[in-house]
């Protein structure tokens, strides 16, 4: 941004330069040429007279002719220069005023304002969206906060809890490469913190594939190192067994969790299912879904499933007004016809964004090969129209087709 506008004014002092030193060095060859032919055509004069090819009266009589010649182109060469002077200056206005348009037109003087506004705010954004004092950031607060800190760092060197911030930040933005790689310089510093760990976990376990999901298990095993009874470690640590095909590992992690989530926790009926312990007509009206619903019968034609028999279904919720990261997410083999699948708030990818965070949303079904709900967007896809929570449970169908 600043070398943006370094570049600009650089580029326009050394035109204006250009400019100028052209324009004199074309001045000078103007006055020298008028000078030359005076002195070469006087020196002719002279040795015509001295040669008695001339009279004196008509020596003099040319000499003044000369002269007057002579004054006249002078005053022609600095009418010239007069007007070359006033081209310059007109060329170095355009200049100017073309500049101010392209940096203005580019976005960059908006950009400047943005990071000075963000410097002058930091400590106010910090309190608002670590301390819950006041209103919750917009999303636009959210980048300017995201800019503050990052220039903290530059200026002051890192900071583990600015880079911490900054993850959570991109993570809520669906920038999952960034938010790892910021969490990671999080946990340089302090490799310990529980609330980095999970996160940095959580980063991982959305971004899927193998070397990311081992990444996920072992900081979720220091986790729970330091605190066993952790519950959010217990509930990724379970989805990273499901993802890597353990299911005794998996089983053995629900089973600890379960006693632990409170029968309001959107959680504890998924896990209820995950268990088997919902199949009774008492369990289930035990383990009844709290919260917002959203019930999805989706199609996929017989086409797409044998195309992506080896790949992964999504089905996800996505705030209108909001971050990009999916409020509720379904992970589910790939079927052929009709399935009702369930997305309720105990399927959040983030702790505080579920739907009960967003009055508006869009309902989406991707086939993917990758694995990966966010960084694929190349697999057939279909998106539902914009739905608005007028009852806890919304009830749509979806169809995926070549």
């Amino acid at each position: 941004m600043l070398m943006s506008l370094s570049f600009a004014a650089a580029l326009m002092l050394v035109l204006i330069l250009v400019l100028l030193l052209f324009f004199r060095r074309k001045g000078e060859d103007v006055q020298l040429s008028p000078v030359a032919q005076f002195e070469d055509k006087l020196r002719l004069l002279s040795q015509a007279r001295d040669n008695g090819e001339l009279a004196e009266q008509d020596f003099t009589q040319a000499a003044t002719e000369l002269k007057t010649q002579y004054l006249q182109a002078q005053q022609g060469q600095h009418t010239a220069a007069s007007s070359a002077t006033g081209w310059v200056l007109g060329t170095v206005l355009l200049i100017v005023v073309g500049t101010a348009a392209l940096y203005s037109q580019t976005g960059h003087f908006t950009a400047l304002q943005n990071w000075q506004t963000a410097q002058q705010q930091l400590p106010a954004y910090g309190e608002r969206a670590l301390l819950n004092q006041g209103e919750p950031l917009t999303e636009d607060e959210i980048e300017l906060f995201a800019l503050a800190l990052r220039t903290k760092i530059s200026k002051e060197g890192d900071d583990a809890v600015a880079w911490f911030v900054i993850g959570r930040i991109w993570l809520s933005k669906g920038m999952l490469d960034d938010a790892i790689e910021a969490f990671e310089k999080a946990l340089a510093f302090t490799p310990n913190r529980v609330n980095v760990l999970i996160s940095y976990s959580q980063a991982l376990l959305v971004a899927g594939g193998d070397e990311n999901l081992a990444k996920a298990a072992n900081s979720l095993a220091k986790v729970l190192q330091q605190d066993a009874e952790n519950a959010d470690a217990l509930s990724m640590l379970a989805m990273v067994a499901e993802e890597r095909g353990d299911k005794a590992q998996a089983q053995q992690a629900w089973q600890l969790l379960l006693p632990k989530l409170d029968k309001a926790d959107p959680r504890y009926e998924l896990v209820q299912q995950k268990l088997g312990l919902a199949s009774t007509p008492e369990a289930a009206a035990t383990a009844a879904v709290s919260g917002r619903q959203v019930s999805v019968q989706l199609t996929i034609s017989p086409e797409l499933a044998d195309q992506y028999k080896t790949g992964t279904l999504f089905v996800f919720a996505k705030a209108v007004d909001g971050p990009p990261l999916p409020l509720a997410v379904q992970k589910l083999a790939v079927f052929h016809g009709t399935q009702t699948i369930e997305l309720s708030e105990a399927q959040a990818m983030q702790p505080g964004w579920t739907l009960a965070n967003a009055e508006r949303i869009q309902i989406s079904a991707r086939l993917s090969l990758s694995g990966q709900v966010l960084n694929d967007e190349n697999g057939p896809h279909i998106q539902s129209e914009v739905l608005s929570f007028t009852e806890p449970k919304l009830n749509l169908s979806l169809s995926l087709q070549p």
